[in-house]
């Protein structure tokens, strides 16, 4: 018995004396491995090296895989280089999505070592706070930061739970709770509210709400900081609530001019920087904010996103951001300023040359950092002599608005990119994604933020690893597929907004607005051959059957338009019988099509609603928030010009919400032959209006569909509509 105890007193000391000679970093790279693949995480070491710049090294050691790196985020990255190269594993980024691995863990042959290529890797956009995170739980932000250490994310955008910042901030300048709540907008808009684009709209914002994202903010905060990220907090950038003009008479504040077409209840207040005010706020709010969530010294300030600013002189320029940087450095002298270059590129008739020059070369060297936000139209780069010698980080956009749409340039980005390393100078110094939604491109995502590290990888070789991963195995055909994919449909960029037909207000040709465009670059009979060869692929894999209903959803949305186009002919040639029959195919497509992406859970009406309704302390809050998650999927808000600019092919979505659209629509059109009548659209539009507003105001149940096999039903569908 003695001899036994003493076994056991050994081993604890053993095991003490290992985790004891771990460091912070390996065991942080631990935790994070026993999360995302449990049954491997017995059989890794991670060893942490003195490399001075990111680096990591993998190889076996007998049955054992050692993973090296200079910190925490390179042997994460290390890790899932492994998982993707040698295990064939796709790591989600959602928390519902199961991470698929092999029983046993392969081994490494000959050790590989990989370089960053920039120190900097930035992730998110403040509007994916609005149409991805806004009813996110700890688990949900838990496996997004699993996912972003994973590809090497070291500068995360972190805007959880400003709001109690800015609570107290406004309190101590005379607003009451209830004035300053009303200012705050719902939840899924206050990205907006916090780039100074709208006040007030669906507000006040619950008190449960702004203290819930406290605490959640305080998790994220540690998770991340945890892992070496540095997050990037937001400091103020000028904007004030509007009883602050009554408070301080003298103070420089202006309307800013109206955002989106809202209307005047909504605008927002700009307090100069050259004002003192504009110091005094600063340094209130980075002190409440330091006290509350800490600070890693970069700081998110956009003065003036999508607004004009008060004037386009290049010296007033050069002293707003001259003042706006000193603002912060005063309180914190190793403030580095972050800042979008979306402006950039989205007014570029202001932002001439000079401008920018002017506006840039006012902050200190070093001290501001550019995200050259939209590589795949614009690189700004190329237009600014790399931001005359600012530091930057090229970013890949992507996705707008969170819309669910095959979307990107394989090719242009690998170039791009490519070019940048090679010619944008030494002050470039990261690469990121600045996305607004999540959609459904995730492998375009990994590939970019892949081309922050040396792999040596081909583009050919990564999308053979990318079929297999997805597939679960090496397959000629899902090669194929992807192949196809990458050379002959991911060839179009992204652009606002991209939604597949079916989702979009109804009309009688093209597109009826510019947050409706279902155009494609591509031969939609070449995505129909990609989707039937991906159905003979042996695979019972999850990213697998997500693939087979992402390439269906969108063949299928782009045969729609054809049916459309043979219904707005039998209209004007005004034939009854053809109209009818095509009317009926229209009608059952858009209910095959919610079928189908019933089929994947991330495309779910009813998982987003319910998401939103668990953030309500009390039923009155659970409706208010599913009401406000209705609202910018569909109508947006108060606005004359985003209708749509959101909307998701989504189950649920399509049959509650985009298949009546259509059903009102074909009905008149029908009516209108049958009586001779010409078609009214301004009218069909004022009904469309009052059914969107309507159903973004409902609480209707949204009816659930248990999934079916997707490869079955893409067949019965494929052999339907004889594509």
């Amino acid at each position: 018995m003695k001899y036994r105890v003493s076994l056991v007193l050994i081993a604890v000391c053993a095991a003490a004396f290992l985790l004891l000679g771990e460091t912070s970093d390996e065991r942080n790279a631990g935790r994070l491995a026993k999360r995302i693949v449990p049954g491997y995480v017995r059989k890794i070491d991670f060893r942490q090296t003195d490399d001075t710049s990111d680096v990591f090294c993998i190889h076996s050691e007998g049955k054992r895989l050692v993973i090296e790196g200079n910190n925490a985020i390179s042997m994460a990255a290390g890790l899932n280089h492994y998982l993707k190269n040698y295990c064939g594993v796709t790591v989600p980024w959602y928390a519902f999505e199961p991470v698929e691995y092999p029983a046993e863990m392969p081994t490494v042959d000959a050790p590989v070592r990989v370089r960053a290529n920039v120190k900097d890797r930035f992730f998110l956009n403040y509007c994916t706070f609005g149409y991805t995170m806004p009813w996110w739980k700890w688990e949900d932000w838990e496996r997004l930061i699993d996912w972003m250490a994973l590809n090497g994310i070291n500068m995360p955008l972190a805007n959880t739970g400003q709001e109690a910042v800015w609570q107290e901030v406004w309190r101590r300048h005379g607003l009451s709770d209830e004035e300053i709540r009303s200012y705050f907008t719902g939840p899924a808009h206050l990205a907006w509210h916090r780039m100074c684009n709208i006040d007030h709209y669906d507000g006040p914002l619950p008190q449960n709400w702004i203290d819930d994202q406290v605490k959640l903010q305080k998790k994220i905060l540690k998770r991340e900081r945890s892992l070496g990220m540095r997050p990037v907090l937001q400091a103020f950038g000028g904007h004030v609530p509007e009883q602050l003009k009554d408070i301080y008479p003298e103070a420089q504040i202006t309307d800013i001019p109206f955002w989106g077409t809202f209307p005047s209840e909504n605008l927002c207040h700009f307090l100069a920087p050259m004002d003192p005010l504009y110091a005094q706020i600063q340094r209130e709010y980075m002190t409440v904010q330091e006290k509350m969530f800490g600070t890693d010294h970069i700081y998110g300030v956009d003065l003036f996103n999508e607004v004009e600013a008060p004037s386009w002189d290049p010296e007033t320029l050069a002293e707003i951001s001259r003042c706006a940087y000193e603002s912060m450095a005063a309180v914190d002298p190793e403030a580095v300023w972050l800042q979008m270059g979306w402006m950039f590129y989205y007014d570029s008739k202001h932002w001439t040359p000079e401008n920018v020059k002017a506006y840039l070369q006012a902050v200190p060297q070093g001290k501001v950092v550019i995200l050259d936000y939209y590589l795949e139209h614009t690189p700004v780069w190329t237009l600014t002599d790399k931001f005359y010698g600012q530091p930057y980080i090229l970013c890949y956009l992507g996705n707008f608005g969170g819309n669910t749409r095959l979307a990107g340039h394989f090719h242009q980005a690998s170039e791009r990119i490519g070019d940048a390393l090679t010619n944008g100078g030494d002050n470039m110094c990261g690469i990121g994604s600045t996305l607004e939604g999540f959609g459904i491109n995730q492998p375009m995502f990994e590939f970019v933020l892949d081309k922050a590290w040396d792999t040596g990888i081909s583009d050919d070789e990564w999308v053979r690893t990318l079929a297999a991963r997805r597939a679960g195995c090496r397959d000629e055909r899902a090669e194929r597929v992807w192949k196809t994919l990458t050379d002959s449909v991911y060839i179009g960029g992204s652009f606002s907004s991209q939604t597949p037909l079916p989702c979009a207000r109804p009309c009688l040709e093209g597109y009826w607005h510019w947050t409706s465009i279902h155009n494609v670059r591509y031969d939609n009979a070449t995505l129909v051959r990609a989707w039937k060869d991906l159905l003979e692929v042996p695979s019972d894999r999850y990213t697998y059957n997500s693939d087979v209903v992402i390439l269906g959803t969108q063949a299928l949305g782009n045969h729609f338009v054809v049916l459309r186009d043979e219904f707005t002919a039998a209209y004007r040639q005004r034939d009854i019988v053809k109209a009818r029959e095509v009317a009926a195919q229209m009608r059952q497509m858009l209910y095959d099509i919610d079928a189908l992406v019933s089929c994947d859970t991330q495309f779910s009406l009813k998982r987003w609603l319910d998401d939103a309704s668990e953030c309500g302390h009390t039923p009155e809050e659970a409706a208010y928030y599913r009401r406000n998650a209705r609202t910018i999927i569909s109508i947006w808000g108060d606005s004359k010009t985003l209708l749509d600019y959101a909307t998701r092919l989504w189950g649920g979505m399509m049959a509650s919400y985009c298949a009546p659209r259509w059903e009102m629509y074909i009905d008149e059109i029908l009516s209108c032959i049958k009586e001779g009548r010409e078609y009214d659209q301004a009218a069909m539009f004022e009904r469309l209006t009052e059914f969107e507003k309507n159903w973004a105001a409902s609480d209707d149940p949204i009816d659930h569909k248990d999934p079916v096999d997707p490869v079955a039903l893409s067949r019965e569908l494929i052999l339907k509509y004889a594509l």
